[in-house]
């Protein structure tokens, strides 16, 4: 698995990745992780972009989909190309980006429910500028960022009842793990209400570390293991401690820890520390 630069978009699409991607940017280093869930032969309905922009910025993109699988792939598809198209033309300055990202997100809403399929996707999106992050997403793919000794400096906020349920505390984090509807998601790209939860700009060090993952990742590990799984170490190794976390967890059931099987993506990505 080499560390190669990312000098041009890249798409992962129907991915059945085995050890995952590494890239690097002049100023951060990126891993990328998709595969399809362990029991089904159908195709992986997550996908995932890395575009690079001038200005050292990139942004980077995972979509799930849900309705079906003809209609969960086509959703996620046609999200993360409608992005891609909705940025292209960005030269990585602040307003001109984020105007360029809300427009994908509303770009990407229109099409899929164009489909006629009831299709749905969740889209999360992390602008990256310089050492300036900013998120923004719709349904449950989760977005957060750690610290090197494991203090959380961001995390989102499903769009899902129990992931509301655990914000006003009355769920904790193992309990909502198992809940039997941490399934059920509220807003999702291709519906009439959509709605797009912007967060704000974060300074990001050289020992922090954010990911951005799918709910493959968020419901086979607890918070606690991906903090610790992601916050030292080469990136190499977070993407291995994360990977084989999931699959593990999906793939050997114990009625302890939480076991979904399903499509797993995420992108981890940490500055250069350049002293």
């Amino acid at each position: 698995m080499k560390d190669l630069p990312l000098k041009k978009p890249m798409f992962f699409i129907g991915q059945e990745m085995e050890q995952g991607r590494l890239f690097h940017t002049t100023t951060s280093s990126i891993a990328v992780f998709s595969s399809r869930s362990p029991d089904k032969e159908t195709l992986n309905e997550d996908c995932a972009m890395l575009v690079p922009l001038k200005d050292n910025a990139c942004v980077l993109v995972v979509a799930d989909g849900a309705g079906g699988q003809r209609a969960g792939s086509q959703a996620s598809q046609i999200a993360v190309q409608a992005m891609h198209d909705a940025i292209k033309g960005s030269k990585g300055i602040d307003t001109g980006l984020r105007g360029a990202i809300l427009n994908g997100i509303e770009n990407a809403n229109r099409d899929v429910m164009a489909l006629g399929l009831g299709a749905y996707t969740t889209l999360a999106v992390v602008e990256v500028q310089g050492n300036t992050i900013r998120p923004y997403h719709v349904g449950d793919s989760e977005i957060l960022i750690t610290g090197q000794r494991g203090k959380v400096k961001l995390q989102t906020l499903s769009h899902a009842p129990v992931a509301y349920a655990v914000e006003a505390g009355l769920l904790d984090q193992h309990e909502a793990m198992h809940h039997e509807e941490r399934h059920i998601v509220t807003n999702m790209i291709g519906s009439v209400d959509m709605r797009i939860d912007i967060g704000p700009q974060i300074e990001m060090t050289a020992r922090d570390t954010l990911v951005i993952g799918s709910d493959g990742l968020y419901d086979n590990l607890l918070p606690e293991e991906i903090i610790n799984g992601i916050r030292k170490g080469s990136l190499r190794k977070a993407l291995h401690s994360l990977s084989e976390g999931c699959q593990h967890h999906m793939q050997n059931p114990d009625g302890k820890h939480p076991s979904k099987p399903d499509d797993l993506t995420f992108i981890i990505i940490r500055l250069i520390n350049k002293k």
